[in-house]
């Protein structure tokens, strides 16, 4: 999409919808079913949305499209997808089970600045001066972590490399947003079911144990397909840089939910840390602003020009 091409409300309407869900809708989910394994979570997931997405296509027809995600390229690039998915979304089941939605919340802080890092080293974009400070800034922010903790945030950083690479990915496939999603979900529907049927035999799986926790595993469907396909029609509509900026929706959401629901404790140097991401944040919200404004400032230029 060109930069100077007006963005549809559409992609707004649905990138904002996607990290509300997520920021807010899905954390309380997930605490309420902390008590069941997160592997086993993770297989209900897969499992429930593969059925819910695979009845929206053949709802909609889109069933026949399905032939374009055949073409090798294609079915490679979902397979990494699907993967780079699978492990995001068992970092943030057992990230929320366990009491570190802050460092969730902090990852997916990290997340655009790591999209502008993606788009410098695999789209040849560069950054400019103000994207480079930022970027140095949240490295001390997660520098700071470090060292408080003794160890790198792993749940920040492996929940913000993860979903970079999968929006990076997804953008580059030419398929439709809920057939992209449903060809990721089939790749993981088989280990998925092995291990759901196996947790049953062996007596340690929830599912079907309780009418209320069989209901919450099944509607794990619900909360994960829709937000990921709202998630892609907005990254195919969006700009990319424009996705990160939206993104900010969700773990603003997630360190209020974890702050003040959940009960996580906040000191001085999480709030360092925040800080830090957060003032990154802000100067590279602002070269984007800046940038547009040159680049519609450029246009009216050139038109009067011819």
């Amino acid at each position: 999409m060109p930069s100077t091409q007006a963005e549809p409300a559409s992609g707004y309407a649905y990138g904002i919808t996607a990290y509300s869900i997520w920021g807010l809708v899905l954390p309380l989910y997930m605490k309420a079913l902390a008590h069941v394994p997160s592997m086993e979570v993770m297989a209900q997931r897969i499992l429930w949305s593969w059925l819910l997405t695979l009845g929206i296509l053949a709802a909609t027809g889109g069933l026949g499209t399905l032939r374009a995600a055949l073409q090798p390229r294609v079915l490679a690039t979902l397979v990494l997808t699907a993967a780079l998915i699978s492990v995001n979304w068992g970092v943030y089941v057992w990230a929320i089970a366990t009491g570190h939605g802050l460092d969730a919340a902090l990852g997916y802080y990290i997340n655009p600045l790591i999209n502008v890092v993606m788009a410098a080293v695999f789209l040849r974009e560069r950054l400019n001066r103000l994207q480079t400070v930022a970027v140095g800034i949240a490295a001390a922010g997660v520098l700071v972590l470090t060292v408080e903790s003794g160890g790198l945030p792993w749940v920040s950083l492996a929940l913000a490399l993860s979903f970079a690479s999968y929006g990076l990915l997804r953008k580059t496939v030419k398929i439709g947003a809920t057939e992209g999603f449903f060809v990721e979900v089939t790749i993981l529907f088989l280990p998925a079911l092995a291990l759901a049927v196996w947790l049953v035999r062996e007596g340690g799986g929830h599912f079907g144990v309780g009418t209320g926790e069989t209901a919450l595993l099944i509607g794990t469907g619900i909360v994960t397909a829709v937000p990921m396909i709202l998630f892609s029609l907005a990254a195919r509509l969006l700009r990319y840089t424009t996705v990160g900026l939206l993104q900010y929706i969700a773990p603003t959401l997630i360190t209020l939910t974890a702050i003040f629901i959940f009960g996580e404790p906040f000191g001085i140097w999480q709030a360092v840390a925040f800080g830090c991401i957060w003032t990154a944040l802000a100067l590279y919200s602002w070269s984007i602003i800046r940038g547009r404004r040159a680049a519609h400032q450029t246009v009216p230029a050139v038109e009067a020009a011819h």
